[in-house]
């Protein structure tokens, strides 16, 4: 046998040897590129999660799996805001024409994912819910309905109490929208125990009027941002 047939014979023995390899992928696994996964809980846990928690339970941002911010909320707005995050605020834009990663329709399956996965429609069927989204109210009332419905939890100025955080910190007002007070107020944060617009009195609802009268207040309290030659002055703080 000449050395040449010795030395085929012992490299296709290697080879078969690494075929069978523990860890080696098999012969029909394939890698996905990352504009084709469709699948909802990976494109959630990677995009999401990180912000309104794992299983849309809530996080830095409000919870996804409320029922109630899907029953106000419709899919042409979370399709949106998904797709175009919120400037201004820490809601990034996830599609691709926006400047994200997502393709339309990936943003498709996440906003289809939610609604199928957590929606309860029944969710506020008795309730005279306030609208998603409204004009401005007025500030004085603001403060009076802030008094009556938020202060007990966030003290009488809004700074903090024992059993809230304060509602207007510089830093956190800074970074949402009043569009996000707006529906925090009404779906609430239940996972930190903050109740939805229906529970901050026993047996007296917010109206739609209070609703947009606190957010106005609110927004109200938020630091003016003006430039000071190359320094950013926020609320007077450089």
């Amino acid at each position: 046998m000449s050395w040449r047939v010795v030395l085929l014979a012992a490299l296709a023995s290697t080879a078969c040897a690494c075929n069978d390899a523990p860890g080696r992928p098999a012969a029909d696994s394939a890698v996905i590129a990352p504009d084709e996964v469709v699948d909802f809980a990976v494109l959630y846990a990677t995009n999401c999660a990180g912000c309104h928690g794992a299983s849309g339970a809530g996080g830095a941002a409000i919870g996804l799996a409320d029922p109630v911010y899907l029953a106000i909320a419709d899919d042409a707005t979370i399709r949106r805001v998904t797709a175009n995050g919120v400037p201004g605020t820490a809601m990034p834009a996830f599609a691709q024409s926006a400047g994200g990663l997502l393709t339309e329709k990936q943003i498709d399956v996440v906003v289809n994912g939610m609604r199928t996965r957590w929606a309860k429609p029944n969710a506020i069927a008795d309730a005279d819910v306030p609208p998603y989204a409204a004009a401005s109210g007025n500030t004085a009332r603001g403060a009076d309905v802030y008094t009556r419905y938020c202060s007990s939890c966030h003290g009488a100025d809004g700074r903090g109490g024992q059993r809230a955080s304060s509602v207007v910190d510089g830093a956190y007002l800074a970074l949402v929208s009043d569009q996000g007070l707006r529906t925090t107020v009404i779906v609430g944060r239940p996972d930190m125990g903050a109740p939805d617009w229906r529970g901050n009195v026993p047996g007296k609802p917010m109206s739609a009027e209070d609703v947009s009268d606190v957010v106005t207040w609110l927004a109200a309290q938020r630091p003016r941002l003006q430039h000071a030659g190359d320094s950013l002055v926020v609320g007077g703080l450089r």
